[in-house]
């Protein structure tokens, strides 16, 4: 299959350019996660190179300003990894939230909600039991 893609890639000049900038922000990449502390790793993603000029996109400000606070050193750091930048911008590109798939509410059967007032008629009365019967009696 990579062979197919890579045969597509190089299909026309606008697919290669495109393929090679993205491989090159894969390796940056990976090469920013090594320069920074890992508590910032999950917390922002190479955006691009341009003119030596490494674009950052961090997930909150105060990850952003982390970043900016550390530039000179991650400058540093990253020509001795070998990456000609002189200098890092650091951009706030906030995520939408990754929300959890909620399950639509189960509903009881007949039988259960049978099960449960003939258990919560046995209790004594307590929260438990009132519970219990909300429970129950819920739609």
């Amino acid at each position: 299959m990579p062979d197919r893609l890579n045969t597509f890639f190089s299909a026309s000049r606008e697919l290669s350019l495109l393929s090679k900038k993205a491989n090159q922000i894969i390796a940056l990449q990976k090469i920013w996660e090594q320069a920074i502390p890992p508590s910032l790793r999950r917390g922002c993603h190479v955006a691009y190179l341009n003119q030596k000029t490494l674009t950052i996109e961090a997930n909150n400000g105060a990850i952003a300003a982390k970043l900016r606070q550390m530039t000179p050193e991650l400058v540093v750091q990253l020509h001795e990894m070998g990456v000609e930048v002189t200098s890092i911008q650091v951009l706030v590109q906030v995520s939408a939230p990754h929300l959890p798939h909620e399950e639509p509410a189960r509903t009881l059967s007949i039988l259960e909600k049978s099960l449960i007032t003939d258990f919560a008629d046995q209790l004594t009365e307590s929260p438990l039991k009132e519970a219990l019967n909300r429970l129950a009696h819920r739609d």
